[in-house]
């Protein structure tokens, strides 16, 4: 597989995941009547935020995974992983406090590839940076909405 086809495949791999689970798991009527707090974003911002997130991801995995970085590929899988996972946990389970579970494991995941990669591969690790802050973001933004509806 030459490097071009391998970067076009972790494209479709994470964007294509990420966009097929967000279809699967739209908001819907549940999140429609929560209660957000003063700092929720509108509903728009989400996919094309995410787009561009899943690309800058996406061509970090590439580059960990073109270069043999072996500790990277690990917390890059773990935190797709978590990644897709938050959605079903959120909006299809319904789930606040899973999903907040699942969102702060993935910020540890995140702050841990960036960590693992900073030395040996600077590129992939300032890639993950604007990640890192739409997802601690995300975190206080879940956490939010979890204790503005608990009970």
């Amino acid at each position: 597989m030459s490097r071009s086809q391998a970067l076009l495949l972790f494209l479709v791999l994470v964007i294509g995941g990420g966009l097929a689970i967000g279809y699967i798991t739209l908001p819907g009527e549940w999140y429609a009547g929560l209660a957000k707090p003063s700092f929720n974003p509108p509903n728009w911002i989400f996919a094309p935020v995410w787009t561009i997130l899943y690309i800058l991801i996406a061509i970090a995995g590439w580059r960990v995974w073109d270069r043999g970085l072996s500790v990277p590929q690990e917390f890059w899988w773990a935190q797709l992983a978590l990644n897709f996972l938050w959605s079903p946990a959120f909006f299809g389970f319904q789930q606040m406090g899973l999903a907040l579970v699942v969102i702060v494991l993935l910020l540890i995941t995140i702050i841990g590839f960036i960590k693992v990669t900073w030395s040996s591969e600077p590129v992939s690790a300032l890639l993950f940076v604007p990640y890192l802050l739409w997802v601690a973001f995300a975190s206080l933004l879940n956490l939010s909405l979890w204790r503005l509806n608990a009970g």
